[in-house]
Order: structure tokens, then sequence, then C-alpha cells
């Protein structure tokens, strides 16, 4: 059974989100050696979260690595149906919306901190995340993508 990740559009995603990363940051997200298919493996696989969403008016969800999909306590189909404010409780959405906005203006920012909360309720706070716009090969804007591996978990 094929695993959502390696879906032919997922593995095509990535390849965008990874392309993104390496000209706004000017370095990798990951090993980019072999296939677009072993690299979506890769991403999936990293000890560090890695998310995304489109460009919808209230954007949704369309990638989650599974570091991401632990820590916010869902499968792939859950998450990738969710809009992406929703990571954030009501309070912290404004904060979280100045934030993707400053991101999408710069191309993207660094060392971001905020708290995030799970399907289950679990709050959680996160820091020195990478936020960067998402564009196809032919520079159109696909998307907004982030990174993190420092979180600590609030009670």
């Amino acid at each position: 059974m094929q695993t959502p990740w390696q879906n032919p559009l997922a593995v095509q995603w990535c390849q965008c989100l990874l392309d993104s990363y390496r000209y706004w940051l000017k370095s990798e997200l990951i090993d980019r050696s072999g296939t677009p298919l072993q690299q979506a493996e890769r991403l999936f696989n990293s000890a560090w979260v890695v998310a995304s969403h489109g460009i919808e008016t209230d954007p949704v969800l369309n990638y989650g690595n599974r570091a991401a999909l632990n820590l916010w306590a869902m499968d792939w189909q859950q998450f990738t149906q969710t809009p992406s404010r929703l990571t954030a409780e009501p309070p912290n959405r404004d904060e979280r919306a100045h934030m993707l906005k400053q991101a999408e203006t710069q191309g993207y920012i660094s060392d971001y901190r905020g708290i995030r909360i799970s399907s289950t309720g679990q709050r959680f706070l996160i820091e020195q995340a990478i936020i960067w716009t998402i564009h196809k090969p032919d520079g159109i804007t696909i998307g907004q993508g982030a990174t993190f591996s420092k979180w600590k978990l609030l009670s």
C-alpha cells in the first residue's frame, strides 16, 4: 500500500518545498541526493517538523512529515484537511497571520517563536522556526512552509 507521502503529487510538492527552501535560505533542508521519491521519504522521516499549506483564502495544511503529524496528533488525512489557522488558538491567530504575511513579503523569516495547539488540545511553544514562501519553478507562489526542531510542551 502506498503511503501518502509517496503519492506523485506529494513527491512533486516536496520538490517545490525543498527547492523554495534552497532559493530563500541558500541552504538545503535535507540531503538532496537520490531521486525525488527518495528525497520525499527523507523529508517525511526527518527528526524536525516540516509542514506546509496552500494559498487558499483560508489556507489548508497540505503537507506534514511524521514529526509534524505526531506533534499535532493527527494522521495524514486529518492533517491535510485542517485549515492551518487551527494550529493556533484563537488569541494567537492574529500574531500568526502577521508572521505569515511578513514571510510572504520577505520570502522567508527565521527565528520565529509562537504557541500552537494539537488536535488533542496539547499546547506547545515552537522556537527558532523558519517560515518560507513556496513557489513553482516558474516563480508562481503556491504556499508556505515551516520547519522547526525546537518545541516545548506546555501545561
